[in-house]
């Protein structure tokens, strides 16, 4: 993919980069409706440690550059009803269903896998021609999390994961992530992140010391207000 950066792109990362620090919402304006999102955290381990694919905003960013984000983005309304390679599993699809329509829930999963491929070059799925069939049965979910009120740009974004074994092509990209990798947690914590970014990253601990047969029974999580983790009931 050709490298192109925009002064200000990215802006519709969930991933970390602005889902908790974009531009305060002017005083007596309404609140504005946040946006589905999705993003997609890309795992596995190395050494018996686990390692996530990240990305740092770009530097030419205005808003916010360099800092540790996951790959991510809103939903576009092409991902509603397109094909795909597989479906989601019925433990996922029952999770990102809670507070969504299916037709949504299937397309937050679509929006994962396209942004993954279009920030890192990475396919988790397969391409016909200019489609992408996102395999979305290799999915897992993780949390979700709302942007406060008095943002001026809001998400609601759901946190999905995928193992690397599920992934294949070369880490690449659109240019919009610098420093794309695999980073064990302390060396990602060690990094500039936003608030949202270093809550999921425990989140993400917490959803791996479970036994993977019963991590789709973990209580609901939601991120809301100044990063209060509660209930998602």
């Amino acid at each position: 993919m050709a490298e192109s950066v925009k002064p200000d792109g990215g802006a519709d990362n969930p991933g970390g980069g602005d889902l908790r620090r974009s531009t305060p919402r002017a005083p007596g304006k309404r609140a504005v409706r946040p946006r589905h999102a999705a993003s997609l955290i890309v795992w596995r381990m190395a050494g018996g440690e686990p390692e996530i694919l990240m990305g740092m905003r770009h530097a030419k960013h205005r808003f916010m550059p360099s800092v540790l984000v996951f790959p991510g983005g809103r939903v576009d309304r092409a991902d509603h009803g397109v094909k795909a390679l597989s479906e989601l599993r019925p433990q996922t699809e029952a999770l990102l269903r809670h507070r969504a329509p299916p037709s949504l829930a299937r397309a937050l999963g679509v929006a994962a896998v396209r942004e993954l491929w279009e920030e890192t070059g990475l396919l988790l799925g397969e391409t016909r021609g200019t489609r992408l069939l996102a395999d979305l049965g290799a999915l897992d979910y993780l949390c979700r999390a709302v942007t406060p009120a008095s943002r001026a740009m809001r998400f609601n974004a759901r946190f999905l994961l995928a193992p690397a074994e599920a992934v294949r092509g070369e880490i690449g990209g659109s240019g919009e992530l610098e420093g794309l990798g695999w980073y064990r947690l302390p060396a990602a914590r060690g990094e500039q992140l936003a608030d949202i970014t270093r809550m999921i990253l425990g989140e993400f601990e917490d959803w791996l010391a479970v036994p993977a047969g019963r991590r789709h029974e973990r209580p609901r999580i939601v991120f809301q207000g100044n990063d209060n983790r509660m209930s998602d009931g």
